[in-house]
C-alpha cells in the first residue's frame, strides 16, 4: 500500500535563513509515519490499546535541498526492513512544486510491551505481524 502525506511548511518552522530548521524534518517523518499507520488500522492509540509501543531507536537523515515557508512537501514512508521485532521505515521526501528530493531518511523502531520489553510480533500478535509483513 503506497501512502503519501502532503504537508505545507509553516513560517514558524523556518530559521533565520528562511529555510526549514533541520530538527523539524524529524517531526515531519513522525507525522507521516503516524498517519500512515493509522491508514493501516494501526494507529499509535490502537497499538497502545493492544499493549504495544513502537519506540524510535535510530534516525538517519541526509539533507539534500532546502524548503521554505509556504512550500509543500510529499512524504512517502515505506518499510525497508522488518523481522517481527524491529521495523525500519524509509522515506521519500520531495518538494511537490519541482519534484526535488528534499531529504533521504530512515527511522528504526522496535516493538515493545507496556514495560518496554522487546516483543516479537510474529509470536505476540499474528494480525499485526501480517499487516507489517504484507507491506514490507
Amino acid at each position: 500500500m503506497e501512502f503519501e502525506y502532503i504537508r505545507e511548511i509553516n513560517y514558524y518552522e523556518t530559521d533565520k535563513m528562511g529555510i526549514v530548521h533541520h530538527s523539524n524534518y524529524i517531526r515531519y517523518l513522525e507525522e507521516a509515519r503516524c498517519k500512515w499507520m493509522k491508514e493501516l488500522g494501526l494507529s499509535m492509540e490502537r497499538l497502545e490499546e493492544l499493549g504495544y509501543t513502537i519506540p524510535t531507536l535510530e534516525i538517519s537523515c541526509k539533507y539534500l535541498n532546502p524548503v521554505t515557508s509556504g512550500d509543500v512537501i510529499s512524504i512517502k514512508p515505506y518499510i525497508s526492513k522488518y523481522n517481527g521485532v524491529r521495523l525500519e521505515v524509509s522515506y521519500e521526501v520531495k518538494d511537490v512544486k519541482n519534484n526535488n528530493d528534499i531529504i533521504k531518511a530512515t527511522t528504526t523502531h522496535c516493538f515493545t510491551n507496556k514495560e518496554l520489553r522487546p516483543v516479537n510480533m510474529k509470536k505476540s500478535n499474528e494480525k499485526v505481524h501480517k499487516i507489517f509483513e504484507e507491506i514490507s
